[in-house]
């Protein structure tokens, strides 16, 4: 059966207490996406993301600050801004916009992509 929803649908009202909203929207093997809703939050201080799979994400709406290990400055993203995160790339989330949603539309995945 098909599934389908909206990707703007049961967005917090910021500022959201109630931490980072994260939604699983396709789960297949290799690959997940998922729509992480962001309101004021960021990576605790210290905390790096390292993660054994490749990550490509965009920001739909809103605003955040992406740093990466041994970059000098954290990278601003507004909508339409993506990125793409290799394995084992150490990041963190320096900040996200505290006024409004900042909506990431994120894809995980690993292994080789296919061949077209």
């Amino acid at each position: 059966m098909a599934a389908a929803g909206n990707i703007f649908a049961g967005l917090p009202a910021p500022p959201s207490s109630g931490g980072e909203q994260t939604n699983e929207l396709l789960t297949r093997p290799g690959v997940k996406i998922e729509r992480i809703v962001s309101t004021g939050q960021a990576s605790p201080p210290g905390f790096w993301y390292d993660q054994p799979w490749d990550e490509w994400a965009i920001v739909l709406s809103g605003a955040a600050r992406l740093r990466f290990e041994g970059e000098a400055d954290a990278r601003p993203l507004g909508p339409g801004d993506y990125v793409f995160i290799p394995a084992h790339a150490r990041h963190r989330v320096d900040w996200t916009s505290p006024n409004e949603a900042t909506v990431w539309l994120a894809v995980h995945y690993s292994g080789s992509p296919p061949a077209l």
